[in-house]
């Protein structure tokens, strides 16, 4: 039976490799829908090849370079947020690979679990924001979360030797980023091409920050804590440099079960795709051999404050995820724009949690309020120190 898949962001990094494994597995998986918001050029060229049912571009003022790019078609175009909610939902589509970057595609990730798709979640932020209401929308419709995070990912793929039940502690693998072993000082005045400078995966430049700050441990402590409904007690981070181990589970009896592959995010794009069946695909396999050695350390939360924060925020709940989500965002991006040090990023972040009164149960309406409220509240921060 053919599956028939949304990409809800598919000139990124994680949609051009989606596509690149849907057109490996041949046949039985179809694109039906393709969302993007600034890059028409390359949405076009992947609509041309891919001949999906809908195309939407959510930046409006980009729908006209789209549509005359394209030219004469059938294809259904839509623009701004509904483009996405109508290529999440629609009849025609099993599964929603969400690969948006940040909290934008928050809303249609919904729409597509209260439509009872098969959820393939790349990027942390819908857990993270949202796990609550997601994960008890999916319950309620029967949706399915399958992780494409490659940590997530790993994990999930190890608990199909036990059952929730049995887990002692998920370890999350992080490869320690551009500054491992950098003391506090030395990262201080860290630059933009430092900070990018990453030694193991090719990424986009949020989440290469992310790394470099370790951010991106925190959010998928909280991730992790929705997606296996386990308490964040159970969840622990090791750095692993040579990101071969993506991540672990330690099972009561005291197996440890990993999950090897190369740093390359085609393989858990794939088994969100064929699961709960594997198959032959373009990941290039491991040789053990090669690789020698696989090292662990601990990570000092010290030095990458993001993570202990983090733990935090996992055990607070409520707004307060949406507001250490946003305020990130925020406080990278005036990073990368040169307007802040690489240390005020975190700063930021815990400035926003502090002035924060934090709302538990929330709605959609109070998470997206929260956003919202961090995002100025940094640039609030910001224009009292200028």
């Amino acid at each position: 039976m053919t599956k028939r898949i949304a990409i809800l962001g598919s000139t990124g990094s994680i949609g051009k490799n989606a596509l690149r494994v849907i057109e490996a597995l041949g046949a039985d998986y179809k694109v039906t829908a393709l969302t993007a918001h600034n890059n028409v050029e390359l949405l076009a060229e992947q609509v041309r090849k891919f001949k999906p049912k809908i195309a939407a571009v959510t930046n409006p003022e980009k729908l006209d370079t789209f549509k005359k790019l394209l030219g004469k078609t059938e294809i259904e175009i839509h623009s701004g947020n509904k483009g996405l909610l109508a290529a999440a939902s629609d009849k025609d589509v099993d599964v929603v690979i969400a690969a948006i970057v940040g909290a934008a595609g928050l809303e249609a990730i919904l729409a597509a679990a209260k439509a009872g798709k098969i959820l393939a979640i790349a990027n942390k932020e819908p857990l993270v924001i949202a796990g609550a209401l997601l994960t008890k929308t999916a319950k309620e419709t029967g949706a399915k979360i399958l992780p494409v995070d490659s940590e997530h990912s790993a994990v999930f793929q190890a608990m199909q030797s036990g059952n929730a039940k049995e887990v002692n502690r998920i370890i999350l693998t992080a490869s320690g980023g551009p500054f491992r072993g950098a003391t506090k000082e030395q990262i201080q005045n860290a630059t933009i091409e430092q900070a990018l400078a990453h030694p193991t995966w090719n990424m986009g430049k949020k989440i290469t920050i992310d790394s470099a700050t370790m951010m991106n441990k925190a959010l998928e402590i909280i991730e992790a804590k929705w997606l296996f409904d386990v308490p964040v007690e159970k969840i622990e981070v090791l750095v692993h440099p040579e990101s071969i181990i993506h991540s672990m589970v330690e099972f009561v009896d005291g197996s440890v079960i990993a999950q090897m592959s190369g740093p390359d995010m085609c393989l858990p794009i794939q088994y969100a795709l064929t699961f709960p069946h594997r198959v032959k695909g373009i990941t290039k396999h491991l040789r053990l051999e090669e690789i020698g050695k696989l090292t662990f350390e601990r990570p000092d939360m010290e030095v990458f404050k993001a993570l202990k924060i983090g733990y935090e925020v996992a055990r607070t709940g409520g707004t307060a995820a949406a507001v250490f989500n946003a305020a990130n965002e925020a406080a990278v991006k005036e990073f990368l724009e040169g307007k802040i040090k690489f240390v005020n990023i975190v700063e930021l972040i815990e400035r926003c949690l502090d002035r924060h009164d934090v709302k538990t149960n929330a709605t959609l309406e109070d998470l997206i309020l929260a956003d919202k409220w961090a995002r100025n509240e940094v640039k609030g921060c910001l224009s009292k120190t200028t």
